[in-house]
């Protein structure tokens, strides 16, 4: 059907609303919405696969599809006034065409993990908003031929992962430990994993992207210029359009890698053991990457018994290659781990996957293709450091002694060098590189929604992140833009926001490259209508 239909489409369209009650009233947003958009898509925009209100049945449960921290699905938060979910690029355009137009806000959500929940939420309820939510656009074309794979934003990196394995065992691609977090957001990030050393970051590996801007255009690489691409690639979601789609360029891996995991605990000497590893985790061969998961956990032994609890950190390894040249890079880089034949499995690039994500080992593969988590959502609290002297083994047992006290703390180390150290600073907006040791997350989880609980555990993760302050990144202090953190400070989500005001967080973020992204989004969004709490500002005055 075009838009020259008239008459029946307009009849048709008024039995459906008449019928369904969705409409509120005739001057509704969602009204005013789907009238602007049909008319910029042919065919019309499929009503009952895209439009969802509060008064849909299925509204709430593709509001939660993605969502994993369930803090921002509390009744209290900020709900969209609609979730549009476009089938087709035409309709992302539409959806920004109409949004300006209409002066509504647009939410962009890929895959859901935003830790501060900004792209399916709001820290107001005074700025009315849509969910545009491109979980259908997730067709991904392998070429091994050519090298490359085009993605679009909705696919996870899991499936990503799966469908170069189907292709080629030789081939995958350096992006996340967590398979079920959306391509879009992910690489707006940076996006990190456990081929980082070898081969940088995902978006280190970007060679070309699909976006639609302010002005509602689809631009290639080519048509929106190196600057705008710079800018898209590390420099944060919804802040100069929406990702349609990434090209990726993939890269060799081994038939067969090693993997491994060994445990110490503070009885095993674990506080000496991490000091040592931070002094030569970035100096290891480029194709070992371990990192450390540390937890407070309850135990059983001669020297603890069960009921207290101890400190146990996880070094977890991906090794590109076999197990006997592991050993080797063992023994001479960190042979104080104790890595043994008996700790080492052999497997294909893709079962390492799910190894690395801590899927059980009765999954195969092809669980990567359903796009979901195999764990369940929880409440959390998270911040991120980066690293650049080992913290002291003192300063290690200040943080086990508030581990301790905490119901669920969790913190992951993981180690630079290698690629990492080679990138300049200034190649994308993620600037995280030479003279970094160790990237930490530091998490908190909780079960419960109840408000007084929450507090009390984000107050715990505040405090902790007061403590080690001394002994990370300083002028600034840094952090990861992909984990989100709105403690760092936030924008005026109801207008402009001052470069100095935005600079107290994106300068955290994004270091001296914050000031050549506001120049971007000035050139390419000046009106700031992509926005958010933590979005890239426009520069407001010359001066600035």
């Amino acid at each position: 059907m075009s838009p020259s239909t008239g008459s029946s489409f307009s009849l048709s369209i008024a039995i459906i609303l008449l019928s369904t009650q969705v409409w509120a009233d005739s001057d509704s947003i969602e009204r005013k919405f789907y009238y602007c958009v049909n008319p910029h898509t042919i065919p019309p925009v499929p009503f009952s696969k895209t439009f969802f209100t509060p008064r849909n049945a299925s509204f709430t449960s593709i509001l939660n599809s993605t969502a994993q921290n369930l803090r921002y699905l509390a009744p209290s938060e900020p709900k969209p006034k609609l979730i549009f979910t476009p089938l087709e690029e035409s309709h992302v355009q539409a959806a920004v065409i109409c949004g300006k137009e209409l002066g509504i806000q647009l939410r962009i959500r890929s895959g859901g993990h935003d830790y501060e929940g900004m792209s399916f939420t709001s820290v107001t309820e005074s700025v009315p908003f849509i969910l545009l939510d491109l979980a259908n656009l997730r067709s991904i074309n392998v070429s091994i031929e050519q090298n490359n794979a085009w993605v679009q934003v909705g696919a996870t990196i899991g499936e990503v992962y799966y469908r170069i394995s189907q292709k080629s065992q030789c081939h995958g691609f350096p992006a996340g430990l967590c398979t079920s977090v959306g391509v879009g957001g992910h690489i707006t990030g940076g996006g990190y994993g456990p081929m980082m050393r070898k081969y940088g970051l995902a978006v280190d590996n970007v060679v070309d992207a699909r976006i639609v801007d302010a002005k509602g255009r689809i631009l290639d690489r080519k048509s929106m210029g190196e600057d705008l691409f710079w800018a898209i690639r590390g420099g944060g979601g919804g802040s100069f359009g929406v990702l349609l789609a990434w090209k990726l360029r993939l890269v060799p891996v081994p038939t067969i890698v090693t993997v491994f995991t060994v445990p110490k605990t503070l009885e095993q000497g674990a506080t000496k053991l991490l000091y040592r590893w931070q002094q030569v985790a970035e100096n290891l061969d480029e194709d070992l990457f371990i990192r450390v998961l540390i937890r407070a956990v309850n135990v059983n032994s001669t020297t603890n018994q069960l009921g207290q609890r101890t400190i146990r950190t996880s070094y977890q390894g991906l090794f590109l290659g076999r197990s006997d040249r592991l050993l080797q890079v063992m023994k001479r880089g960190f042979p104080e781990l104790g890595l043994s034949q008996k700790d080492c499995k052999e497997m294909s690039w893709i079962e390492s996957v799910l190894y690395i994500a801590q899927y059980p080992s009765s999954l195969r593969p092809e669980f990567l293709i359903q796009g979901k988590s195999y764990f369940n959502r929880s409440y959390f609290k998270a911040k991120s450091d980066y690293v650049t002297e080992p913290i002291p083994e003192q300063v290690l047992e200040g943080i086990w002694e508030r581990f301790l006290k905490e119901d669920s703390p969790l913190t992951i180390w993981n180690p630079y060098g290698g690629m990492m150290s080679r990138i300049l600073e200034s190649a994308t907006p993620f600037p995280h590189r030479k003279g970094r040791k160790i990237m930490i997350q530091w998490v908190t989880l909780w079960e419960s929604e109840d408000q007084d609980r929450a507090n009390k555990h984000i107050d715990w993760i505040r405090e902790l992140y007061d403590f080690v302050a001394p002994y990370v990144s300083k002028s600034p202090r840094e952090a990861y833009a992909n984990y989100k953190d709105l403690d760092l400070g936030i924008n005026d989500v109801e207008g402009d926001t001052s470069l100095k005001k935005a600079s107290i967080w994106g300068s955290k973020y994004f270091k001296n490259n914050f000031k050549r992204l506001a120049l971007v989004k000035t050139k390419y969004d000046p009106d700031n209508y992509f926005r958010h709490e933590q979005s890239i500002p426009t520069l407001r005055v010359l001066s600035e």
